[in-house]
């Protein structure tokens, strides 16, 4: 499997849905793809999630989707002011629904039902104010 388990196409509709999930929450949420994971993946996804800038927003609630292609990692990372509100289980449900479909390589629609499924969940605790801006790019950063 490469890089490129997305098409341009694809990309359009995952970072529709990153835009759609915010319409409803303060969250911001990201998605960031690269070909190898060359240490832990917790450990790799948090040194993304601080070279992404994702721990400066006012709120300290980011949200990064860490996907490496070739040894087929996955790991959502929520930032300290989610954990601190939610439940330990908090992302285990919307991980499960990623990786259902991306055991069928449906990567595309794995990241658009997590994301969304994510914004829901987001919004019970970071609802959108009419005052939020938009702190972190939608696009998918690669590594």
């Amino acid at each position: 499997m490469s890089i490129n388990l997305i098409t341009p196409e694809d990309e359009k509709e995952i970072v529709s849905a990153i835009q759609e999930a915010e319409k409803n929450t303060s969250g911001e949420i990201r998605v960031h793809i690269e070909k190898e994971c060359k240490e832990d993946v917790f450990s790799r996804a948090k040194n993304v999630f601080e070279y992404l800038k994702m721990h400066e927003t006012e709120l300290k609630n980011g949200v990064l989707f860490y996907v490496s292609t070739i040894d087929r990692r996955f790991y959502i990372l929520g930032d300290q002011g989610i954990n601190k509100v939610v439940t330990d289980d908090f992302w285990e449900s919307t991980k499960e629904v990623v990786i259902a479909h991306f055991k069928k390589e449906q990567f595309k629609q794995g990241l658009v039902e997590g994301i969304l499924k994510a914004g829901e969940q987001l919004k019970k605790f970071f609802p959108y104010a009419t005052d939020d801006i938009n702190e972190l790019s939608d696009e998918i950063s690669r590594g």
